[in-house]
């Protein structure tokens, strides 16, 4: 077994994993993923592996580290993989993909993956004493999926797969609406309580479902494309990607709506969760020349943005972008009433 993860998720898990593998006579070798999950940090694991003779990897962490060794997994001829996720801040341990970076951060694209993981498994009470910064995150990176669908499905998209990732995604909203502010108020108090499972759940597996419906159609989610320009600017890099997302979906909102009604349900869901929505969150409303580089290194492929109601040149991006700022007059508005 070769064990990918990282020096703070190993000190989580290493007695127990260490005591059950001895228990079973299990050769393993433990590497620690330095950074990002990058081409680079991919090979030289990979040759690890090789050189150990890896029949199984375990990938214990992050996202970044799942990522990494799903992909060491399926470049070795699709040896069995097993997924620890010790926070529930994305979809990696279920989704069929390993999203790459650049060594400086910046998002590089997608590695499509062969197969999924051959087991996902939770233990609730690690997560539970993790920061709930991480929990707020994946419930926004998963309720985007929903809010990312929807445009292409009311511009007349009726493929199979996209109606099926709706279902899946619709599935993890209602569980937020119904346990996330419960969950997130016991992952606080480091409490296991079934809110907290089935919001963990609904990050991980549902979110994860969404994401691994596939058909011969082209899409991408609006909010994460304004994501992954936003991980070209070091001045970012302290944010996760759920926040980040959280901001694309704030900017993703006014592309789409005309009306402040019909944008509020959306930005109720991401105050709930602490989203950064405005430039200002960002730290980026002083500074024009970084709000024109996101909007300028949006990447929607032609034949996509066509499958979509609203435009995404960007110059209609950076006017959204922009457009979040009026959220945070509201605010102050609201609260001096």
């Amino acid at each position: 077994v070769l064990i990918i993860t990282s020096p703070q998720a190993w000190k989580t898990t290493s007695d127990a994993v260490e005591r059950s593998l001895s228990d079973y006579d299990l050769r393993y070798q433990v590497e620690f993923l330095p950074g990002d999950c990058t081409k680079p940090a991919i090979e030289a694991l990979t040759a690890q592996a090789r050189t150990f003779g890896a029949e199984l990897i375990l990938g214990i962490g992050g996202g970044r580290v799942l990522d990494v060794a799903k992909a060491v997994g399926d470049i070795l001829g699709q040896i069995p993989v097993i997924a620890v996720p010790t926070i529930a801040a994305t979809c990696a341990a279920w989704s069929p993909i390993s999203v790459i970076y650049s060594d400086s951060g910046a998002h590089n694209g997608a590695f499509p993956l062969t197969r999924l993981p051959v087991w996902v498994l939770v233990d609730s009470e690690i997560i539970a004493h993790s920061p709930s910064r991480y929990l707020k995150a994946g419930i926004v990176d998963a309720l985007a999926k929903w809010y990312e669908f929807q445009p292409y499905l009311r511009h007349g998209d009726s493929g199979l797969a996209l109606a099926l990732k709706a279902q899946a995604a619709r599935l993890a909203v209602e569980t937020f609406n119904t346990y996330g502010e419960q969950a997130i108020a016991d992952n606080e108090q480091g409490l296991v309580t079934p809110a907290l499972r089935s919001v963990i759940d609904a990050v991980i597996a549902l979110a994860g479902l969404a994401n691994s419906m596939k058909d011969e159609v082209p899409r991408i989610g609006v909010a994460h494309a304004i994501h992954n320009s936003m991980t070209r600017l070091p001045e970012l890099h302290d944010w996760l990607h759920g926040e980040k997302v959280g901001f694309g979906l704030a900017a993703q909102a006014f592309l789409e709506h005309d009306n402040d009604a019909d944008r509020e349900e959306l930005f109720a869901q991401l105050r709930r969760y602490g989203s950064p929505i405005t430039l200002s969150a960002l730290g980026l409303n002083e500074r024009p020349q970084l709000v024109e580089s996101i909007a300028q290194n949006v990447k929607i492929a032609p034949k996509i943005a066509a499958r979509l109601p609203f435009a995404t040149d960007a110059e209609r991006i950076q006017q959204a972008l922009w457009s979040t700022q009026t959220l945070e007059t509201r605010v102050i508005d609201s609260h001096a009433a």
